[in-house]
């Protein structure tokens, strides 16, 4: 017998509802899973066949952690259940009805990459401009359209280009006479099978008479209809979700699916779980504050079972570095009086945000692991980046040619570069020196354009020039995600530049390729556990930590310069929820920080604090004021007004110059702004902005 004793009474009713549909609105940190894993024993128990339940999560992790949790009560009798993901459920379907639906049984599955290779070849084919059609674009409408049900005659309607009809037509027929089907077919031809043939749909309803969905608040139009389809006979439909917690409509997502549950089902039973395990009352009291402002929900307010706890820190302070040096003293301080490193998050809104914030980690010795994405020099947009940097600094870089020769892609492939790299070996040269003919001759003439181009100009600007001349930044800008997030990190690269200019007035491409070196290449940390987390607030959906640090409460960053922008309120309103998950991630602390001035895509940025700080009750806040204390004393304030003399004086070719960093030397050359100056060993020849305040005449 299953022992509910450790149930509060609305777990109590959700665990032992048998039949008919129920909504379970379960807050942050209210024990979702818990019920979920709880009721499926107790339906058992009560004499429902393990066969004949059907539990269905978001992701691989989420199945194995309920199937987990199943045997500890059920032991070996919880591996008869099917506990699934909505696309692994789907393959089941085609597996067991793939000649009904016009496939042979070894049908093969493209994953995403696949699908893109398959229209860049149709692009091609159709002999059309793949500027004009970029194909990750293009595969985006596609998967937008089917997982949104929108057929193809309904698409014809809607697409005012024929090129991309013609496309979609290519690729679905392609799919067919290939025996493939795509990730987001898995879904369509389920309902597919589903509509068109009722003796096939009746026998899944009458096997699956018991359905259970998590997080239902993040299903789309095809994942909806295929529960809708399953559920219609027996109406055992169990959904558990929150609709404050919908934060994936850039995947098509509809929040709106749990608002309409009780209009699809109305005589469902609705239970609120709103007794909250995680957090403490000041905690939970902010996020209630700030998701109340929120037209489109189920209202409920979060109580906490952890008492009322340490107020919200609300720190404000100068500068992005200083936001930086904040955190990590603080978690230096939480970890001298024993926190682990592992009960400590920091979060923010956007990928690019962590690269100061991984630099300042490395620089405290403090052991971190970012979550949900690469370290900043380790994601590939960046080590592509530096690889062109590279070759501008020194064409013979084999290494470095050989990833980016083919990168964006020019037609170069591996007969080509055998043949380079026999050439090369054959006469004892470079990779560049062996290139002499065909498409790799012009990418040679373009590294070589972009290294005369280089001597004229700043660190940052080579870098625009880097994205611009490679084909890099049009690439990502294709207006899908993925190209968002990767533009924004090519675009972040600008701040180290910047920050290097303002440093050291050294513009040497040379001199900065070796301190980057030096941050880009440190050992990871070998204890896999005991690290801080580094995240965005959409990977951290479904974590907990004891202490969370939100950084970037401003403007245009959280919530993004994107949702202002839509100029809708349902766009704010994600966000909004968005801000309400990242307050409910902490257990015991939490931090709020915001900064004045920040520097992000290469451009200080003069950010109003977020609207969501002004949502929260003052009452749960402790405000922390570090713009005008002795931290900004701590950590230097790098401005325009300190870092460059407001006039420069009028050097001239042989003047003898005094740098702090270098030393005594004698100016060779000016160039505009540019001082090129011979230092004397270990430093050698260095380019310098005139104005800047490390150097002066001697």
């Amino acid at each position: 017998m299953i022992d509910l004793s450790n149930l509060n009474k609305e777990q109590y009713r959700a665990v032992t509802h048998i039949n008919g549909p129920m909504l379970v609105l379960a807050g942050a940190g209210s024990g979702k899973t818990k019920v979920l894993t709880n009721r499926i024993a107790y339906l058992i128990e009560n004499g429902v066949s393990e066969d004949n339940i059907l539990a269905i999560t978001f992701t691989n992790k989420a199945s194995k952690e309920m199937r987990e949790r199943e045997v500890k009560i059920l032991g070996k009798l919880a591996y008869d259940i099917q506990i699934s993901t909505f696309h692994s459920f789907g393959l089941k379907l085609l597996k067991e009805n793939y000649g009904v639906l016009g496939y042979s049984k070894n049908f093969n599955i493209l994953d995403s990459d696949d699908s893109l290779t398959v229209i860049k070849k149709i692009i091609k084919e159709l002999n059309l401009n793949p500027k004009f059609y970029n194909a990750r674009e293009i595969k985006s409408k596609i998967s937008s359209a089917k997982n949104e049900l929108i057929d193809i005659d309904s698409f014809s309607k809607m697409e005012y280009d024929n090129n991309i009809l013609l496309i979609y037509k290519k690729y679905l027929n392609k799919l067919k006479v290939n025996n493939s089907v795509d990730f987001d077919d898995l879904l369509v031809l389920s309902i597919k099978l589903f509509r068109e043939h009722k003796d096939i749909l009746e026998y899944y309803q009458d096997k699956y008479k018991y359905v259970l969905i998590d997080e239902y608040q993040d299903t789309n139009e095809a994942q909806y209809m295929l529960s809708k389809l399953l559920c219609q006979k027996h109406r055992n439909i169990f959904v558990v979700g929150d609709n404050d917690q919908s934060i994936y409509a850039f995947r098509g997502a509809n929040y709106k699916n749990i608002l309409n549950f009780e209009k699809d089902y109305k005589d469902c039973e609705v239970i609120l779980l709103e007794e909250n395990y995680r957090s403490t009352k000041n905690i939970l009291d902010a996020a209630n504050s700030v998701i109340k402002h929120n037209k489109d929900r189920k209202d409920k307010n979060l109580k906490s079972n952890n008492g009322i706890g340490e107020k919200v820190k609300y720190v404000k302070v100068e500068t992005d570095k200083d936001e930086c040096s904040y955190v990590s003293s603080k978690i230096n301080e939480l970890h001298n009086s024993g926190v682990k490193y592992e009960d400590i998050a920091i979060l923010y809104r956007t990928n690019a945000q962590s690269r100061i914030l991984e630099e300042e980690m490395l620089k405290n010795g403090i052991p971190y692991r970012i979550v949900g994405s690469f370290y900043f020099y380790n994601r590939k947009e960046i080590k592509d980046l530096l690889c062109y940097l590279r070759l501008i600094n020194n064409p013979l870089d084999d290494v470095s040619l050989l990833r980016v020769i083919n990168t964006p892609k020019r037609g170069i492939g591996d007969k080509t570069i055998d043949a380079l790299s026999e050439k090369a070996n054959n006469e004892n040269i470079s990779l560049f020196d062996a290139i002499s003919e065909g498409k790799e001759l012009k990418f040679k003439n373009l590294i070589l354009e972009m290294q005369e181009l280089a001597q004229n100009l700043t660190l940052t600007q080579i870098v625009d020039m880097v994205l611009d001349k490679s084909g890099m930044k049009e690439e990502f800008g294709d207006k899908t995600l993925d190209g968002e997030i990767r533009l924004e990190n090519l675009e972040e690269f600008k701040s180290i530049t910047k920050n290097y200019e303002e440093e050291y007035g050294v513009l040497n491409l040379e001199d900065f390729l070796a301190e980057i070196s030096l941050v880009s290449d440190v050992e990871e940390y070998k204890d896999e556990d005991n690290r801080v987390s580094l995240m965005t607030i959409h990977s951290v959906k479904g974590l907990e930590f004891d202490n969370v640090f939100v950084t970037g409460m401003e403007e245009e960053i959280f919530p993004h310069y994107n949702s202002i922008n839509e100029g809708t309120r349902n766009a704010i309103e994600e966000e909004r929820r968005l801000c309400y998950v990242a307050i409910t991630r902490a257990k015991k602390n939490l931090w709020l920080l915001n900064a004045k001035k920040r520097m992000l895509f290469g451009n200080v940025q003069h950010n109003l604090p977020s609207r969501f700080m002004d949502e929260i009750d003052p009452d749960y806040l402790e405000v922390i004021n570090n713009r005008e204390t002795l931290f900004n004393k701590v950590t230097k304030i790098v401005n325009k007004e300190e870092m460059y003399k407001k006039s420069g004086d009028d050097y001239s070719v042989g003047d003898h110059v005094k740098h702090t960093e270098f030393g005594e030397g004698i100016i060779v050359k000016i160039d505009g702004i540019i001082a090129v100056i011979a230092f004397a060993h270990p430093y050698g020849i260095k380019k310098i902005m005139k104005t800047h305040k490390n150097l002066s005449k001697v």
